[in-house]
């Protein structure tokens, strides 16, 4: 048994080094990468690259020349004059794109650990990866080098057994009618203007939320001339009240954001009226799951998880995985989420 674990380890070494990393962060010397991942995908490189403030590192794994694996890691910068800071974050969605998925196990560590590496040498204050389908994936690698797990809240609504409409609470059901005949509409931001109206509620939303961040308005006018990607605005009476932009690939439709107007003396409730119109157009083109990818801190009492369970999807309980520049607060925040 001991000859055969040691066999297997040695085999699991060998494997390791038959493939090179190497570390990306301009679109000229990309190789020809994997495609169906939009979250990894040169596509969304090409998006950051244009985007201020943001850099796109791209870590390809190949062998004999072939691209095998890939793992896209946006850096950000952050700043302002009050309250005063400055420092730079770096966010990654899933666990990366694979050419062969039984690899999968294999190539992680290899991309994880060259990217965690690069980004400490670029003082990175943190890293964070988020939206892991399988929950415990890549546990034991993450915890090697340093990161730690915090427990968060994702929403996942499927839309291929019933029609949207059957999932809806009664109280949604009632303010979708109410709205809709009130003349709320909805429709694809395509004009410069359109997205410029929805970027400006965004930011102002989120300008004193200190850990969500929204790019440069240049990120959502890219993001809206691709076939992978939509934003959506919510009008009443020609002005726009509200909008959300989603990503659409594999089947699956994601939310990255959502916002509408609060001040409103005729209660038009523009951010449910904007999610129904997106589940409603990811159910008419046929995608399978919709999935609101950040509903916060699985607390008991959180409103706005509470908000979008009235569209019919069910809570889901994942991991967000941290790691910290600064060492003496990654290791008490290492202790404080010890699991």
């Amino acid at each position: 048994m001991i000859n055969l674990l040691f066999c297997i380890k040695q085999q699991k070494e060998k494997d390791m080094n038959d493939f090179s990393i190497r570390i990306y962060t301009e679109s000229n010397e990309l190789p020809e990468l994997l495609e169906g991942n939009f979250f990894h995908s040169k596509t969304l490189f090409l998006i950051e690259e244009q985007t201020p403030k943001d850099t796109p590192y791209m870590a390809v794994a190949t062998r004999d020349g072939e691209v095998r694996g890939q793992l896209l890691v946006i850096v950000r910068r952050r700043g302002s004059l009050f309250p005063p800071y400055l420092y730079t974050h770096a966010h990654a969605h899933g666990k990366g794109c694979y050419a062969d998925e039984t690899e999968t196990e294999t190539l992680f560590p290899l991309l994880l650990k060259a990217i965690t590496l690069k980004l400490r040498h670029r003082l990175c204050f943190y890293i964070e990866f988020s939206d892991m389908k399988k929950k415990m994936f890549g546990y034991r690698f993450f915890r090697r080098l340093g990161y730690f797990p915090i427990a968060w809240q994702e929403i996942h609504h499927s839309l291929h057994s019933k029609a949207p409409e059957s999932r809806l609470s009664a109280k949604m059901a009632n303010i979708v009618e109410r709205m809709t005949a009130k003349g709320v509409e909805n429709h694809e931001a395509t004009s410069a203007q359109d997205i410029a109206l929805f970027y400006r509620m965004l930011k102002n939303f989120y300008r004193l939320k200190l850990r969500r961040f929204v790019p440069a308005k240049e990120f959502f006018m890219h993001f809206a001339g691709n076939p992978e990607s939509r934003i959506f605005v919510t009008t009443y009476k020609g002005k726009v009240i509200g909008g959300c932009a989603c990503v659409f690939f594999q089947g699956n439709a994601y939310l990255l954001y959502a916002v509408g107007k609060r001040k409103s003396r005729l209660h038009l409730h523009p951010e449910a009226m904007t999610i129904w119109y997106a589940l409603k157009y990811a159910h008419e083109h046929g995608y399978a799951h919709f999935r609101f990818m950040d509903a916060g801190l699985p607390w008991k009492q959180n409103l706005y998880r509470e908000f979008l369970l009235n569209f019919g999807g069910k809570p889901v309980t994942s991991y967000r995985w941290f790691r910290f520049y600064t060492r003496i607060i990654n290791k008490i925040l290492y202790w404080i989420y010890k699991q």
